[in-house]
């Protein structure tokens, strides 16, 4: 009798030790912006694509390389920083028919799940934008990890999706279609 309660008090800190060292390898990360981006294209009335990007981002990812399903991440986005390299086609996008970032200066993303493996999978998540919340999916793709020059560490990903304009409440035709976007972000684990 004392023998199975030793075993059992053997196993369950062994298990406790092993939730531990699973928790251990997770990490927090602080997205450095000036190395990524968040980009977009749209057809521009059948004829051609029209492609932008949002020059202000931020966010925060959870990584845990042994146990990808546990990591999380969560963007903002600010949308009045979007440049098409065209000034004026930047103030349309930014009005009230398209954008509106004076009502909607924000766009966010929230992870809510991971299916896949450390090298790339499927991120799925509540993404905002002209004040309507939609779940969408992005394939993401790890791109690199590592210790960094200045003493940090960093781990990168890349990701695409596409999401119809229509579903986030876009009336104009122009921005009811679908939208293409394409992002890379790199974060910097904190101490």
């Amino acid at each position: 009798m004392a023998a199975a309660k030793l075993l059992r008090a053997g196993i369950i800190t062994v298990l406790f030790m092993l939730l531990g060292i699973t928790q251990a390898s997770a990490a927090n990360y602080k997205i450095d912006p000036t190395h990524g981006f968040v980009e977009f294209t749209i057809s521009h009335m059948g004829f051609s694509l029209v492609g932008g990007r949002f020059d202000k981002f931020a966010g925060t990812l959870v990584w845990d390389k042994d146990n990808p399903s546990a990591s999380s991440i969560e963007v903002t986005v600010d949308t009045t920083s979007v440049d098409t390299n065209h000034k004026k086609r930047d103030e349309d996008i930014s009005g009230p028919g398209f954008l509106n970032v004076a009502a909607f200066p924000k766009a966010t993303f929230k992870s809510t799940m991971y299916h896949g493996d450390a090298s790339g999978g499927k991120l799925m998540g509540d993404f905002t934008l002209n004040g309507v919340t939609k779940q969408i999916t992005i394939d993401v793709k790890r791109l690199g990890e590592g210790k960094d020059p200045w003493g940090g560490y960093r781990v990168g990903f890349s990701g695409e999706t596409t999401i119809n304009g229509a579903d986030f409440g876009y009336k104009n035709p122009m921005i009811k279609q679908p939208i293409a976007i394409y992002l890379s972000i790199e974060g910097i684990r904190q101490k």
